[in-house]
């Protein structure tokens, strides 16, 4: 069975992204080498990942081959630095702006969970009152994490370079001390 990861803010090419982020490498090079064996450690080709954008920062040629390393379907959530990314639409089973998931799992009350993927971290979001995850990047791990809230940040900088599993995103939430707004008190 195939398993679902989500991940974030790779920069693939991006020598300057080293310095901004503080990643430990000594250049470009071993970076995405990397990352890409990272990505690959937990991903298996019929995997699906949800990227939350800014795949890369090199030319559309370079990042294809980088592209075609990685395992599993991708499907590409939009970030702010695609413009690679966008000349290799075809390495993407999408492409979106924004994109509500919904996972079939028998731990949640309908038997399904909603995950709400966006590039950018939201304060509310769809359902988000009824127990919702919402899963966004592009704060490299700058953003502190809101306990009260089921969101957090996917991005590689945050997870030692890492895709994320379903799992483990369950996991962290359940760290969350995120309570239902409209729950009664006990009386």
């Amino acid at each position: 069975m195939s398993k679902i990861f989500f991940t974030s803010d790779h920069h693939f090419g991006h020598k300057n992204i080293i310095k901004f982020s503080d990643r430990p490498f000594s250049d470009v090079n071993e970076m995405n080498e990397m990352l890409i064996q990272k990505w690959n450690e937990k991903v298996q080709p019929k995997d699906e990942v949800y990227h939350l954008g800014d795949v890369g920062l090199m030319s559309s040629g370079k990042l294809r081959k980088i592209l075609n390393q990685l395992n599993g379907k991708i499907y590409l959530i939009n970030g702010n630095h695609e413009k690679s990314a966008q000349a290799c639409t075809e390495r993407f089973e999408w492409v979106k702006d924004y994109y509500e998931l919904v996972i079939k799992d028998d731990e949640f009350e309908r038997g399904e969970q909603l995950v709400v993927l966006f590039h950018y971290a939201l304060r509310e979001w769809n359902a988000s009152h009824w127990g919702s995850y919402h899963l966004y990047g592009h704060s490299h791990g700058t953003l502190p994490d809101d306990k009260k809230s089921n969101s957090f940040d996917v991005g590689v900088d945050c997870h030692n370079f890492y895709p994320l599993s379903y799992e483990e995103v369950k996991e962290i939430m359940k760290t969350k001390e995120w309570t239902p707004p409209f729950q009664q008190e006990n009386r």
